[in-house]
């Protein structure tokens, strides 16, 4: 387990200390478990997304450069 040390605004904080309390009463490392269930949501989100783009690229296609105008004999004389 890694110990992050963070500053964040009063606002942020109380917010921060609300949800976790509502979410997993003031048990021991309450949290711990909110922060950590709020970056892992994140990161499911971020790869969600990353997929959704490369698959949004598939679909579009990429322009190569039209077709080859050359024979494969023409290409490779031998």
């Amino acid at each position: 387990m890694g110990v992050i040390t963070i500053s964040i605004n009063s606002k942020t904080e109380e917010l921060l200390r609300k949800l976790a309390i509502a979410r997993f009463n003031k048990k021991k490392g309450y949290l711990s478990l909110a922060i950590t269930e709020a970056l892992n949501d994140w990161s499911e989100k971020e790869k969600n997304d990353n997929i959704s783009e490369g698959l949004a690229l598939l679909e579009k296609g990429v322009d190569l450069g039209g077709m080859i105008s050359k024979k494969r004999e023409e290409w490779h004389k031998r």
